[in-house]
């Protein structure tokens, strides 16, 4: 029981956090204005109407290009904690970081040399 005293103040907070949610978004929806007309309906995502299915099908390189993102994004996120333990790591930390960045380097350069990075 006294472990569960000490939670109360927390179930509290929680219990008026989302009860005071509740009501100010009932409390928007009721006093909202309800007057659509058509300029409120139009697109306003890009400024002109579609032109296609939305579920179209991507060019491939698109992909491959997200991929690319994707793989540099992690490798700066893998070479900021090396960089900073970087003396203490010695000899063998910089060579492990060294054959990582190389063969990102060489799938870098297979993508380019496949044409991915290339648009028409």
């Amino acid at each position: 029981m006294g472990l569960l005293k000490s939670y109360l103040p927390i179930f509290i907070f929680f219990g008026v956090a989302f009860g005071l949610s509740v009501v100010l978004v009932c409390l928007a929806y009721l006093r909202s204005p309800k007057r659509p007309d058509p300029e409120k309906l139009s697109q306003y995502e890009c400024g002109f109407a579609a032109f296609s299915d939305a579920r179209a099908r991507f060019d491939v390189r698109y992909y491959l290009v997200a991929i690319l993102f994707i793989i540099f994004d992690l490798e700066i996120a893998f070479l900021f904690p090396w960089a900073i333990t970087f003396k203490e790591l010695g000899w063998g930390g910089f060579i492990s970081v060294m054959l990582f960045l190389g063969v990102l380097t060489l799938g870098f350069f297979y993508e380019w040399r496949k044409g991915a990075l290339e648009w028409e």
